[in-house]
């Protein structure tokens, strides 16, 4: 092997580098866990509140000092390994911009028209039948139905904007709506991502959706599921407000100061407000030094109580002080308590900015709202906003936002600049201060420049924040998933657990049937992990349950280019080389079939991960980062033990006694027999399709809308008085059909625990019927808990109550979107493969009979899931993790055709004497022994999770399973007779 000096020098750099990763997770858990010390000190009732004081008091501190630099928590968080929502519990969210109602607001009084009317209802029906058009191209196909030649522009056009005239063609009109509808949904996912900064989630997650109206919001932890949606769906509202002067206010805040002092000894409600330990004896029990003059203010809580949290060092204009996060929530109690408001204006009200300080992005700054009318309403609201667009200013050292009114605003805004020149006016939205910038000078035609030394990207977002009051975008959830952390505890238990014992086992087998070289190969494979591990941490992965099965698989399939080069080895120390020469060519001629194998299995990993999300992309990740990491370790690691080995004493071995001959010399006549394997596959074949047409699957919500449920109860419960229970109360108070109001009830894990999937209302998605599904529920499970269950307590999925621990809820139209990406992607890796396949082999033939192999293994997955559904102890559930175990043995399944082929390719160069079935029967028999240990060691680690592993992905394994021994049959029984037959009737071959 070339350049071991900088193989080794990489694996090194790389070691250095992961250890520099993880170590930031062990940092941060280090810091929870003197937090939840901390917090002990309290009331229980208080303790939750006084971990999160702890851990935001530091979010800016430095806790890890590695000598050339400090990181502060909030940088430690950020670099630390993420787990996902099944293994911490939280939230998952999918919303989508209603952009029918941005049409609609964009026709204004034209929206009551017959046409516009008919267009608007056949778009909606059209999307919700899966069209595969944006809602705008839909909406113009239907309007030029319906509207007798009436052309767009007599629907949009209108005074306040100048983009659409009478005279504007159909596409151009279609450029502007398509253009409103674009700033819509990015003014939308603006107002959520800052709803949801001020939430307090720690690292949560919000993206959108490429090419599509949809957001998903991933909050990890969140304990109050129906404040999330309700906090998510609410309208955006932005304001304008004129604000008081710091120095007007300046006296009040002084006797506020001096009151709460007075205070502090006298009253106990005050005493609760403040109680928790300054910032300075946090950080010293970090033992990270003491407080900083940039963190800490001059004055102290003993001496100035409102001071020392609210800075008044930071006043001046609107601002009358700043404050830590962590402080926020104290100063609003302080300023709502009755007594406080005494000493301030009636008319004065406190905001808060919606980001930190420039210099410490921990420090929020508190604004003096004036409150200009008695009913409390602003100034202006959104509505009067025509357009609002980011510009560098003529300076050019920083960007502007140039905002436009229509007439009515423009009126009115004249008023409120003469009146206010010289002094700031606040721009808040829910009830968050974005900018304040101050009035030059009367503005008369509402045209303004706001300007405040904003980055292109701050003015990117103010601008985004005024057109959200221009159209209303209302979100509505499509999907949410609430995953209680018991229930994720839970995972992260049985996931650790599984990935133990698989790994354990994998050890354990390779080094009992390779004996030196296979304990070799188990150094390389806790490499494996170990980079595994790191990579996915510096590349900010999210570890879910399914990941972990995607690593425990990743270490089943990276021994796989251990027994392939193994093999190899073997056989040329078979033909009498010397040790050495039969190392080097041994991975010389396995270097081929290994990297044929690991991209196909990449190919099915990037389509995963391109179709799939959440759990789905997390497995895809792991999957993915696993094979490249595998491949590094197979190849380069565990040469370079094997070559140190054998010169250190002066040998290695390859087998043990009992495994020295296991399939060696083995002369079965495959092909001869193919015509059998060919009755047995199509009779396979039709079973299965048979099983579909009748029986169909189990589909779960994500393919069919709906509900989905896991309960647990106080004891043991039988699941068909569950089933009895619930169907009496659904047909009490559910006034529908029987199709309506179908339901499943499936015991998860043990059986104080019910999985339970409604199709009720499933196509309505509203908060409203959600809480009619979990009433239901609750009325018709209540009598069978031990004791009297709330029905608050019944659906909060906290860790410490029974009742439900996750909640799914998926509308209509996502399901069919999951159904065709489900379709979609199974189809992509077959025709990506298949041409894969025939690039590198130069022949159709093959890629045609590994296809079919592979279209075989998938239906004779889904077959099984089919026929087996309600009959197996576990449930046999088809949801996205189930595309995902079929995509996965679509790529898992070709590794073992890959090698067949590859070495029928070298037969055919080393022997071309020799016939095609001489070539291909050698082929399979030489590498029996490959394909039985590779399948073996995946099928260790697959039936260790499945044991151990948890019921939450009990039936996504079974499918592996399934698939693992289907795909190993399937390439010495259907791939290579089927290329074989292809060969001898297409390729002009007269010699069998």
């Amino acid at each position: 092997m070339q350049s071991k000096g900088a193989i080794k020098l990489l694996a090194i750099l790389l070691a250095i580098a992961c250890i520099y990763q993880l170590s930031f997770t062990f940092k941060t858990r280090s810091v929870e866990k003197q937090a939840v010390e901390y917090a002990a000190k309290f009331n229980l009732e208080k303790q939750a509140d006084a971990e999160q004081y702890f851990l935001d008091s530091i979010q800016n501190q430095p806790v890890y000092n590695l000598g050339l630099r400090s990181f502060t928590f909030k940088e430690c968080k950020e670099k630390e390994l993420n787990l996902g929502l099944d293994l911490k519990g939280g939230m998952n969210v999918m919303l989508e911009v209603q952009v029918a109602d941005v049409v609609k607001a964009l026709a204004g009084d034209s929206k009551n028209d017959p046409a516009f009317k008919a267009a608007i209802a056949e778009a909606d029906q059209k999307q919700n039948d899966g069209s595969s058009k944006d809602y705008v191209v839909d909406f113009i196909d239907a309007f030029n139905k319906n509207s007798e030649g009436t052309t767009l522009a007599t629907i949009f056009v209108s005074p306040d904007r100048a983009d659409i005239t009478l005279d504007s063609s159909d596409s151009e009109v279609a450029k502007v709506l398509k253009g409103e509808v674009e700033a819509a949904i990015e003014a939308s996912f603006n107002v959520l991502r800052s709803r949801i900064d001020h939430f307090g989630v720690a690292q949560p997650n919000i993206m959108r959706l490429p090419n599509s109206n949809r957001i998903l919001v991933e909050l990890p932890g969140v304990k109050e599921p129906q404040r999330v949606r309700n906090l998510l769906q609410g309208t955006a509202s932005l304001e304008f407000w004129t604000v008081y002067d710091a120095r007007e206010l300046l006296g009040s805040m002084v006797e506020v100061d001096n009151y709460l002092l007075s205070m502090i000894v006298e009253e106990e409600v005050v005493a609760e407000v403040v109680e928790g330990e300054a910032k300075g004896a946090l950080i010293a029990e970090l033992g990270e030094g003491e407080a900083t003059p940039e963190t800490m203010s001059r004055y102290t809580k003993a001496k100035n109580p409102l001071f020392a949290i609210l800075n008044p060092d930071f006043a001046g204009g609107a601002i009358v002080g700043a404050a830590h996060k962590a402080d926020m929530n104290t100063i609003n109690a302080y300023l709502a308590d009755p007594a406080v408001r005494e000493f301030f204006p009636a008319d004065v009200d406190f905001r808060w900015s919606v980001k930190g300080d420039d210099k410490n992005n921990d420090m929020f700054y508190l604004y003096a709202i004036r409150l200009d009318s008695q009913d409390g309403k602003a100034l202006l609201d959104g509505s009067v906003i025509v357009d609002a667009v980011e510009a560098y200013s003529e300076r050019g050292a920083t960007a502007e936002v140039s905002m436009t009114m229509n007439a009515m605003g423009a009126q009115e805004w004249a008023r409120i600049t003469e009146e206010n020149i010289g002094k700031p006016i606040a721009i808040v939205l829910d009830g968050y201060v974005y900018s304040a910038p101050v009035v030059n000078g009367k503005i008369p035609n509402g045209s303004s420049q706001i300007s405040g030394d904003f980055s292109i990207q701050e003015a990117k977002d103010l601008a985004n924040v005024l057109k959200s009051g221009k159209v209303p975008a209302p979100s509505r959830i499509i999907q949410d998933t609430v995953v209680g952390p018991s229930l994720g505890q839970e995972s992260i238990d049985a996931g650790l657990m599984s990935f133990l014992i698989a790994f354990i086992l994998v050890l354990l087998y390779m080094g009992f049937f390779y004996k030196t070289a296979g304990w070799m190969s188990d150094i390389a494979l806790i490499c494996n992990v170990f980079f595994l591990m790191g990579v996915l941490v510096s590349f900010g992965a999210v570890l879910t349950l399914p990941g972990i099965a995607g690593i425990v698989l990743t270490m089943g399939m990276a021994v796989d280019a251990n027994v392939i080069i193994y093999e190899r080895i073997k056989e040329e120390l078979g033909e009498g080389k010397g040790l050495s020469m039969a190392i080097s060519d041994g991975f010389s001629k396995a270097y081929s079939a290994i990297i044929d194998g690991n991209l196909t299995t990449i190919i099915t990993g990037v389509v995963l991960f391109v179709f799939g999300n959440g759990p789905v992309q997390g497995f895809a990740t792991t999957l993915i980062i696993g094979i490249i990491t595998s491949f590094f370790c197979s190849i380069f690691i565990t040469r370079i033990l094997i070559e140190w080995f054998a010169r250190k004493f002066n040998g290695i071995s390859f087998s043990t006694k009992w495994s020295e001959g296991f399939l060696k010399d083995t002369k079965f006549d495959f092909i001869s027999d193919r015509k059998k394997y060919y009755y047995i596959t199509i009779g396979l074949v039709a079973l299965f399709l048979l099983s579909l047409g009748v029986r169909q699957l189990n589909l779960g919500a994500e393919f069919t809308g709906g509900r989905a449920y896991v309960v647990r109860f106080d004891k043991l419960v039988d699941a068909e008085d569950v089933r009895t229970n619930l169907a009496t109360e659904f047909k009490e108070k559910a006034d529908a059909d029987a199709s309506s109001i179908s339901f499943e009830v499936k015991q998860y894990g043990n059986e104080s625990q019910m999985r339970i999937v409604t199709q009720y209302k499933y196509d309505d998605t509203s908060d409203e019927a959600t809480t009619e599904v979990e009433q239901i529920l609750y009325s018709a499970l209540k009598p069978m808990f031990s004791y009297d269950i709330s029905f608050t307590d019944f659906r909060s999925t906290q860790a410490d109550v029974n009742g439900i621990i996750t909640a799914d809820k998926i509308g209509p139209s996502i399901a069919q979107d999951m159904t065709w990406n489900s379709i979609w992607s199974v189809l992509f890796s077959l025709l990506a493969i298949g041409l894969y396949i025939t690039f590198r082999f130069k022949k159709w033939q093959w890629a045609s009979g590994a296809t079919i192999a592979l279209a075989f293994n998938a239906l004779f997955v889904i077959g099984t899931f089919s026929l087996f559904y309600g009959i197996m102890p576990f449930n046999l559930e088809v949801n996205q993790a189930f595309i995902a175990a079929i995509l996965t043995i679509i790529g898992y399944s070709i590794n073992d055709t890959v090698v067949v082929f590859d070495r029928i390719r070298e037969n055919s160069g080393l022997y071309p004497k020799r016939s095609l079935k001489e070539n291909v029967n050698d082929a399979i028999n030489s590498t029996l022994s490959r394909t039985i240990n590779t399948s073996g060691t995946t099928l260790v680690t697959l039936l260790a999770i499945f044991i151990f592993g948890g019921e939450t992905i009990r039936g996504f394994i079974f499918a592996l399973i399934v698939g693992v021994v289907v795909g190993t049959i399937s390439t010495i029984f259907v791939a290579t007779p089927v290329a074989y037959g292809f060969m001898m009737k297409y390729a002009k071959i007269t010699k069998e």
